[in-house]
């Protein structure tokens, strides 16, 4: 019984090792699947149907479902992850786009571009309950701050930054930036807010609280995707015309180091621990793999067609 109980424990162990590794998910816009990737592996491993073009994507909180904007059918997929499958879809605006999530996991929203709104579905009925109009033209990214008070929306025809109060459900300011905002993320205590601006090669740093712009950091040539690593210490952006992805030193608001990828970086997604930051290359059709204690391309990874971006859960 002991040697029965003890190789349970074994193989209940190898279970848990195997299924803690992450995996990250890569929409291909113009293959409409999602290519996903082994963790440990760092190699496709399936392929899922989604839509004709997919571009933004979040996982759910509890990680068992994957939310990714379809642009051909101005819908909001909804991906079981178990069953790698679509299981339902959820109607939206014209153009969708760029996802975000709220921390708590309520509220799923979508960028929707030629409608100028951002679109909040609620998870709990995978329905859209509202929508807020934007003063920004064109929407592409929509970010909610870690506390869940404001949402901010990038819109690739303005030189600002939308701020919406989710609670008011209304847009309440709004901060200029360079021109073609594109890639949001915020710290991790939520205390300043990182914004690309494509055609400025340009980072805006804005004081979170005081809504107000403290610092601009050069970038390499069209940044655009932006991911804060979790320690806070640093952000990464994708340059799409270099070729590249520059590190900031987040203490002292400059580039660090730059690190060549495929062509057209876009979107970008870091594993939970930090240790490696999955960039989706547009015109290579691939994913770089980035070390984030080297700043080294690790492997790059053959993907769909015009991959958009990067989650990984």
């Amino acid at each position: 019984m002991k040697k029965h109980f003890t190789a349970f424990l074994v193989l209940s162990a190898w279970a848990l090792g195997v299924h803690a590794s992450p995996f990250a998910y890569v929409p291909n816009e113009k293959s409409g699947t999602l290519s996903v990737i082994d963790c440990e592996t760092d190699s496709v491993v399936d392929t899922i149907a989604a839509g004709k073009r997919p571009r933004g994507l979040v996982v759910s909180r509890d990680g068992k479902l994957l939310y990714v904007s379809d642009q051909a059918s101005n819908a909001l997929l909804v991906v079981d992850l178990a069953k790698r499958a679509v299981v339902s879809k959820v109607a939206l605006e014209d153009s969708p786009e760029g996802v975000g999530i709220s921390r708590a996991g309520d509220w799923v929203v979508v960028a929707s571009e030629i409608s100028n709104s951002v679109g909040f579905v609620s998870t709990a009925t995978n329905q859209q309950v509202f929508s807020v109009k934007t003063k920004g033209k064109n929407p592409e990214h929509a970010e909610f701050s870690p506390d869940g008070k404001w949402l901010y929306v990038s819109a690739e025809e303005a030189d600002s930054v939308d701020i919406v109060d989710v609670a008011k459900r209304e847009e309440v300011n709004a901060i200029t930036l360079g021109q073609r905002p594109r890639g949001i993320g915020f710290s991790p205590d939520g205390s300043k807010a990182y914004v690309a601006a494509e055609l400025a090669s340009t980072v805006y740093v804005i004081d979170v609280p005081r809504q107000s712009l403290i610092a601009q950091v050069k970038a390499g040539k069209f940044s655009n995707g932006v991911t804060v690593h979790p320690d806070g210490r640093h952000v990464y952006i994708s340059n799409g015309k270099d070729a590249s992805v520059s590190v900031i030193d987040t203490a002292e608001n400059r580039a660090t180091a730059t690190i060549p990828v495929g062509k057209r970086p876009w979107n970008m997604a870091l594993t939970p621990d930090g240790k490696k930051l999955y960039v989706a290359n547009g015109r290579s059709n691939s994913v770089s793999v980035i070390d984030t204690q080297s700043n080294q391309v690790i492997k790059e990874i053959p993907v769909g067609e015009l991959p958009w971006g990067v989650v990984v859960q």
